[in-house]
C-alpha cells in the first residue's frame, strides 16, 4: 500500500527550500565579493597612486584648455563648461588664498565674500598660471566610481549565476529520478516485470514509484497465478483424461461382451450390466469433479449472498451432512458453538465443499473412530473443522486429487481460507469466515498483497 506524503516532504516545500537556500547561498556570495572587490579597489588606489595621477592630468588639460582660451580666474563661465565636460564632481580656484570659483556655484561671484582657502590634509592643491596669474586649483573626482559600477555588476551576474545553478541542479536531480522512472516504465511495457522500480526519497515521486513497483508486483502476481491456473488445469485435465479412459474401456469391454452374447448365463449378464453401471456411475462423478473444478477455476464472476447469522446458514447443512455420514457407518462428535455473527458466502460452494469432505470422509476415513465436527471462532474469523482417523488402506483408492483444490479455491473465491493438515493417523480440514461486518473488499486486496509480498 502506497504511503501518504507528508506535506513538509512533499515536491512544493521542497522546491521553496531550494529557493530560499539558493538565494541565501547567492546573497552570501555577493555579500563576500563586494567586500573582496571594495577591498581590492581601495589597496590598489591606495597603492598606486591612481587618484593623484587623474588629478595631475585633469591638470595639464585644465592648464592647456586655459592657454588655449586665454582665460583668467575669474572666468566662470568658461571654466564650468570646461568642468561639466570632464568626468569630475568639483573643482576650486584661490588665487591670493581667497576662493575666486566653485564649480557647485558657477555664477556667485565668490571673490566679494573673499572666502579664505582650506588648509586640509587630504586636499591638494595644484599651481595652474592664469592669465591674471598664478593661482591654486582643488580638484575633486570620483575616479573610482566606474571601478565600483563595474565590480557590482560582475557580483550581481555572478550572484544571479550561482542561484541559477544551484536551483537547475536541485531540479536536475528530480528530473533525472523522473527520467529514471520513465526507463523503468518502458522496461514494464516490454514484459520485465522482475525488474524492481526504484524508490527514494518522501515525495509525490515517491508515492508514484511505490504505485507503480506495487502495480508491477500485482502484475507479476496475477500472470504467475494464471500460469499455475493453466499449469494445474493441464495436470487436471491428464489426471481426469487418463481416470476417464479406464471406465470407458471396461464400459466398452463389457458391452461388447454382451453384444456378442460371449457371456455363460443370466448370471454373468447380470453381473456385467452391474459392472458397466458402476463404471458408469464412475464416470459420472468424474464428469461431475471435472466441471466443479471448472467452475471454481474459471473466469465466472462468483456473487456472495447478503450477510446472513453463522447458525442459520450451517444448522440444517450440518444435520443432513451428519446423518448422511452415520448412515454410512460413522460416528459423530458434534461440537459447535453457535455464535451470533453473521458470514457472507455462496450456498452453491458451501453444498459442494460439504460434498468434497463427506466424499473424502467416507473414502479414507475409519469408520471404527468417531468423526470430530467443531466450530472455529478467532475473532472476528468464524467457521468449522472436519478430523477424522485415516484408515489403513489395502489397496489404493482411485482418487482425482480435485477435491482438496477446488475446496481451497472456492474458499478463496468466497474470501475465506482453507487450512489442511494430515499426517498418518488424522486428517484434519478447517473452513474459516472472515465476519461480514468487519470485512470489506479492500481489506482483502490489501491481505493478499500482503501474503504474496511476505511470500516473496
Amino acid at each position: 500500500m502506497t504511503q501518504a506524503v507528508n506535506k513538509k516532504d512533499s515536491i512544493y516545500f521542497q522546491l521553496l527550500r531550494l529557493l530560499v537556500f539558493s538565494a541565501i547561498a547567492a546573497g552570501l556570495v555577493f555579500w563576500v565579493m563586494n567586500y573582496s572587490m571594495e577591498y581590492v579597489i581601495n589597496c590598489y588606489y591606495d597603492h598606486t597612486g591612481y587618484e593623484r595621477q587623474q588629478d595631475e592630468n585633469y591638470i595639464r588639460k585644465l592648464q592647456q584648455y586655459i592657454e588655449r582660451n586665454q582665460l583668467t580666474s575669474r572666468d566662470a563661465e568658461s571654466l564650468d563648461s570646461w568642468v561639466k565636460k570632464q568626468r569630475i564632481l568639483t573643482i576650486r580656484i584661490y588665487k591670493d588664498g581667497i576662493q575666486v570659483f566653485d564649480s557647485e556655484y558657477p555664477q556667485q561671484e565668490l571673490w566679494e565674500e573673499e572666502i579664505a582657502a582650506g588648509d586640509y590634509e587630504w586636499e591638494n592643491y595644484y599651481s595652474v598660471k592664469f592669465v591674471d596669474g598664478e593661482a591654486q586649483v582643488y580638484i575633486l573626482g570620483l575616479y573610482a566610481y566606474q571601478f565600483y559600477n563595474y565590480a557590482l555588476i560582475i557580483e550581481i551576474m555572478f550572484s544571479f549565476i550561482l542561484f541559477l545553478i544551484l536551483v537547475l541542479l536541485g531540479i536536475r536531480r528530480k528530473m533525472n529520478y523522473i527520467l529514471k522512472l520513465s526507463e523503468e516504465i518502458e522496461l514494464l511495457e516490454g514484459g520485465s516485470l522482475d525488474y524492481k522500480i526504484t524508490v527514494k526519497g518522501k515525495d509525490e515521486l515517491t508515492a508514484l514509484a511505490e504505485g507503480l513497483d506495487n502495480m508491477r508486483l500485482s502484475f507479476r502476481s496475477l500472470i504467475k497465478r494464471e500460469a499455475d491456473i493453466v499449469r494445474e488445469n493441464q495436470k487436471v485435465i491428464t489426471e481426469m483424461s487418463h481416470d476417464i479412459r479406464t471406465p470407458v474401456t471396461s464400459i466398452m469391454l463389457y458391452t461388447e461382451i454382451i453384444k456378442t452374447g460371449k457371456y455363460k448365463d443370466e448370471v454373468h449378464l447380470k453381473e456385467y450390466i452391474e459392472k458397466i453401471d458402476k463404471k458408469a456411475h464412475r464416470m459420472k462423478q468424474l464428469t461431475e469433479h471435472l466441471y466443479e473444478y471448472t467452475l471454481v477455476t474459471g473466469t465466472t464472476e462468483m456473487v456472495l449472498e447478503e450477510p446472513e447469522y453463522y447458525e442459520v446458514l450451517f444448522y440444517d447443512l450440518f444435520s443432513e451432512t451428519c446423518s448422511y455420514l452415520r448412515q454410512k457407518g460413522f460416528t459423530i462428535e458434534f461440537s459447535m458453538e453457535w455464535v451470533d455473527k453473521k458470514l457472507r458466502i455462496c450456498t452453491d460452494y458451501i453444498w459442494r465443499i460439504m460434498d468434497n469432505i463427506s466424499s473424502n470422509i467416507i473414502k479414507y476415513a475409519d469408520p471404527q473412530k468417531a468423526v470430530e465436527i467443531c466450530s472455529v471462532c478467532n475473532g472476528n474469523k468464524i467457521g468449522f473443522s472436519f478430523r477424522n482417523a485415516v484408515k489403513q488402506l489395502e489397496e489404493a483408492v482411485e482418487s482425482t486429487h480435485v477435491g482438496i483444490p477446488s475446496v481451497k479455491n472456492m474458499m478463496e473465491k468466497m474470501n475465506g481460507i482453507c487450512e489442511v493438515r494430515q499426517d498418518k493417523e488424522y486428517f484434519y480440514i478447517a473452513i474459516i469466515f472472515p465476519e461480514a461486518a468487519s470485512y470489506s473488499e479492500e481489506d482483502h486486496k490489501r491481505n493478499v498483497t500482503k501474503e504474496y509480498m511476505e511470500s516473496e
